[in-house]
Order: C-alpha cells, then structure tokens, then sequence
C-alpha cells in the first residue's frame, strides 16, 4: 500500500508533458522519466503489475515523485537526457560518456593553420568532428597533406610580421611542403582558397576540389606544362581513390543522419551513421545497458537525442528503422527500399558487428557474464520461469527395431557435463515403442534423482513431438513432478518446439543463440545414443556368433573382440593368428567354425 503522502501526489500528477523524478526514502535518486502525459505515465507504474522483477522493486522505493512540467513532448526528451547524465540514477541507462573525442580544428588566423585536437576553444576558429578516433583524423590529414601544401608552424604571420621579414622559411619549403607565407613567397588569398577546399572535403564534399584540380591539370596540359598536370593528376586520383572508398550512396543524398539498434536481453547497441555527399563522414556505436526491460523505442529515442547532442548534429533528415517523433523540424525517414534503406542496413550491420565482438571479448574476459546473459536470453525465449541452468534431453535409439536404447545428455550453464551424461537399455517395452520407451527412460531417471537427492534440471528437453512430449509427462505426473519441472519437445523441423497443453508450437529465430543451444543438445544426445547402440549391436554380433562354437567361453570371447576389434576380421583371421591369442585347440575349433561355414 502506497503512503499517504505518496497517493496525494499520484492524484494531483498533471496531464501535460514532462519529466517525472522517483526518490527513495534517504532521498536519493531512483529513476527519471519523460511523458506525453505526466499522470497517465505515472500512475501505470503502480497500477499494473510488472513482470521485470527490476521494475517491481524499483516501485517499492519510491517514497517522493517530483516532476517538470514542459511545453512538448520533445522538450520533455531533451530534459530526460540532461538530467539523467547529471544525475545518474540508479535505474536509468548510464549515458556518462568519459571519452573526449578528436576534433580537426582551422584555426582563425592569416594563413590558418590546420592540426587535431581534443580541446575546443571559443576563439572563433571551426572544428569540424568530433570523430570516433584518432585514426579517421590522420587519415584526413594525410589526404589533406597530399593535396594541399599547408604551414605547419605555429608562427604569427600578421602583415607587419612578413613585411618585416621576422621568419624564415624552413625545410618544410625546401622539401615542397609548404609554399613559404613566412617570407611572403605565397598570398593569403591563394592559401584561404586552399583552406575553402579543405572545408569542404571535411563536410564530405569532393566535388569542388576535383573540379578545380582538373581545371589545373586541363590548364597546364595545354600549356605544353606536363610536369606539373602530372602532380595535378596524382593529385586527382588520391581524392578520387579516397572518395571511391568512402561513397557508399548517391552523392545527392546529404546532410543525413542514420540510427539503428540492436539489443538482447541486457545490453542495445545504438550504431549512428553521418552522411554527406553520399560519403560516411563518422559513424560510431553506443552501447546502452539495460535497467528495466526498456524496448527498442525508448533506447533509440534516447541514443538519437544523446548522440546529436555530442557529436554536434544539425541535420534535419533522420533514416530510423521505425517511427520516431522528434518534432516538426525533423523529417524521419524509414525506408523500404532503394539508397536509404542500403545505407539503414549498413548501420545495422555495424551494430549486429560491434555486438559480437564485444560478446567474443566478454566471452573471454569474463565468461561469467556471458554466461549469465545466455541464461538470461533462453528464461526469455522459451517461456520459463527460472534461468535454465541444468537442461536434460532425452533422445530414443532404435534402429529396425533391434536393441532399443535411449540417451540422456546433460547441459550445465550452456555446456555439456559429459560425466552427467546417461544410457539407458530399455527393459519393459517389447518391439519398437518409442512413445513407450520414453515413458519408461523418463520415469526411470528422475526416480533414481528423487531417491539419491539429486538436483533436478530446470528443463527438459524431449527429442520429438507431441506424442513423445505426452509419454515423459505420463512419468512426470507418476513422480508428482510435473509444474515443478519445465518440459519441451522438439519435432523434426528443430524450429518447432511443443509445451504442455499447448497445440500451437513455439518458433524460436533461427539464428538466436537459444536454438542454437538446442540444436547442440538435440546432435548431443543423438551422437551418444547412436554410439551406445552400434555398440550394443556390436557385442549383440559378437555374442550371438560365438556362442555357437562349442567349447568357447565368455571370457575366451573377450580376448577374441579385443583382439580382432570386430567378428569380421575373426572370421577372416588364419589359425596361427588366432591361436596367438587363445592357444592351439581353441584356435583350431574356432577356424574350423568359420570356414566351414563360408564353404
């Protein structure tokens, strides 16, 4: 029951747009939300009940809710975003970002300077960025290099400064890399062009600077100056080869940013795309850990305002893979087909990417965790209620009918416990039965469990449809077991799984991790039940042909099979080199036997 004070303010909750603060009753910060409606949104979190176990005591804690009314619902979402990075609630998604991203700076100043940098300064200089890392700068700046002979030095080169001829050029000019504005060699009209085109490339524009290249090239060609249309040609092919590498649309399609997500149970990667001149400009992914359940809605809309707020983003254009609402400002676009829906499905891909190298990394570095998350991921898909830790799957062997076995393989934490793992001969069924069969291996196991104490699965899996499912919960019922463990039946098509009671089968995706979970224990259990039979069979064979040569024993029939592997090479042996093993006279009977027999 809520207090007092509590119920008060749940009823005076306005119905405007704004963001709601939950406090514990130490008044610190719990979880702060956004809300087109303030007491609708509110009011749901105490009067549903609430299947996220984190939700559910998050709501026990809040003893205060205070809140901000604003004008719209996207002011509202701008509002969440600040105060969730200042306040860092405890069931918020943490949005803290530590890194200090490189920028590419033009520094204002006669002959401005071009260089990275990870500080802003409000000089009135233009950054351009940020980018993601270090090594898309420098390859920007390698470009920029090739094509450009800019200063390197950090000399104030006003008027008076070179009229007075107070610097000296350096090997920077000697070397062609610089045309010397030190000494006045080069005008400061000349080197802003060059800084103009520059400007563009670093919006992703290539098309001025190609066009003025080849204007050069065109110029000194005709002026019989090959030598020097030669360097303007190598010129053009770096930024024709650098544009081929990064154009991946149509250059009409500019000035656009791409969103797209990829989560699991407890972790949404947020992969963000810039576009300009149908060239990637930077791309980057966010990683957002889960807090209560969040669906892929709620993670983008936040990424998007997080990410257009520390990269700087202007655009008014978004590609999303589902409707989003930013405002009237914002044009969404989701796309269905042609460029756009390409350049959406590249974004895509570089989330799905980004998130199995982190899974590989975390499968290394901490294989508890992704432990934890693969149990996470197979209590969600198939319907349980605890985490399946300790699976069981059973699987009949009974090939024509012959020496009927089954098979139980036993996964811990995802994996096989081969010393857990159990055949099973059947004992009470006549013929091919495989309904009955199950019935009897099933029952078996878990009498035995229930007898010795032994921990019992959170699943079991049963190798078949409907009828086998049917037969192991006959045992269940015997044992009074069933509801207190969960039971599934896999059919043929391995994407078809069976509960209790339910005739419409579940299908699981059928690149998830849960099935392929299933899929191992399903060739598990086969491999071992099918090795188990040949063997069977195999001795059956042996047993039944040597038996009927008088004056041999079992124990002579032992040193035979372990000798000679199979009756086949027995049957084929010469008498010397069976009468190694078991001596003259029962070499003698036992080569008699088979020839004869062959004859």
């Amino acid at each position: 029951m809520n207090s007092p004070t509590l119920e008060l303010q749940l009823q005076t909750l306005p119905d405007n747009p704004g963001v709601y603060q939950y406090y514990d009753k130490e008044g610190k910060i719990l979880y702060v939300g956004k809300a087109k409606n303030l007491k609708k949104r509110v009011l749901s979190y105490f009067t549903k009940s609430h299947d996220n176990y984190k939700t559910a005591v998050l709501v026990k804690k809040i003893v205060e809710i205070r809140h901000i009314v604003v004008v719209s619902e996207q002011d509202a979402l701008l509002l969440e975003n600040n105060l969730i990075k200042k306040l860092q609630p405890r069931y918020n998604i943490n949005l803290k970002d530590d890194k200090t991203y490189p920028w590419i700076c033009i520094k204002k100043e006669p002959f401005s300077r071009i260089f990275p940098t990870r500080k802003m300064i409000k000089d009135g200089s233009e950054y351009f960025g940020p980018y993601t890392n270090f090594k898309t700068v420098n390859t920007l700046l390698d470009l920029i290099k090739e094509l450009y002979p800019l200063r390197t030095c950090n000399y104030d080169l006003n008027e008076n400064n070179i009229k007075n001829h107070k610097y000296k050029v350096c090997l920077e000019y000697h070397i062609g890399n610089c045309k010397g504005p030190c000494e006045g060699l080069e005008t400061l009209e000349n080197y802003q062009t060059q800084v103009d085109a520059i400007r563009e490339i670093l919006k992703g524009n290539f098309k001025e600077s190609l066009r003025t290249f080849k204007q050069k090239m065109n110029a000194f060609a005709q002026n019989m100056e090959f030598e020097e249309a030669q360097k303007i040609k190598e010129k053009i092919d770096v930024l024709e080869n650098y544009q081929a590498k990064s154009t991946i649309l149509n250059p009409k399609i500019s000035n656009i940013d791409v969103f797209s997500i990829v989560s699991d149970e407890t972790m949404a990667y947020v992969n963000f795309l810039q576009i300009s001149h149908g060239a990637i400009i930077r791309s980057h992914t966010l990683e957002m850990k889960k807090k209560l359940d969040e669906s892929d809605e709620e993670l983008l809309e936040l990424a998007v305002v997080e990410l257009r707020e520390r990269f700087h983003l202007t655009s008014k254009e978004l590609i999303l893979p589902f409707e989003l609402d930013f405002g009237d400002k914002i044009k969404i676009t989701v796309p269905q087909l042609g460029d756009k829906k390409h350049i959406l499905e590249l974004s895509q891909r570089n989330a799905k990417y980004h998130r199995l190298e982190q899974l590989k990394q975390i499968q290394i570095v901490d294989p508890e965790r992704h432990t934890n998350r693969i149990m996470a991921q197979m209590q969600k898909d198939l319907r349980l209620s605890v985490e399946p830790r300790h699976i069981e799957c059973f699987d009949n062997s009974n090939i024509q009918g012959t020496n009927p076995v089954a098979a139980c393989v036993v996964f811990k934490d995802g994996k096989p416990s081969k010393k857990d793992y159990r055949h099973f001969n059947i004992k009470t069924v006549v013929g091919p039965d495989d309904f009955a069969s199950m019935e009897e291996v099933v029952y078996r196991r878990y009498k035995r469990l229930v007898k010795e104490n032994q921990p019992l699965p959170q699943l079991i899996i049963i190798d078949g449809g409907k009828g086998q499912l049917s037969s192991a919960l006959k045992s269940l019922d015997e044992l009074n077991l069933r509801g207190k463990i969960a039971i599934i039946g896999i059919a043929k098509r391995l994407e078809e799984l069976f509960y209790p009671g339910d005739s419409v089968p579940l299908y699981l995706d059928k690149k998830s991790e849960t099935l392929k979970i299933i899929q191992q224990l399903r060739n598990e259990a086969h491999r071992f039940g099918i090795s188990h039979h040949r063997d069977k069979r195999s001795k059956a064979a042996l047993q039944t042909t040597l038996e009927t040569i008088p004056g041999i024993g079992e124990k002579t029939m032992i040193m035979l099979l372990k000798h000679f592997k199979s009756v086949k090479r027995l049957a084929q042996a010469t008498e010397n080199e069976i009468s190694s093993v078991v001596g003259i006279s029962k070499a003698k009977k036992i080569y008699e036997f088979y020839n004869s027999t062959n004859k």
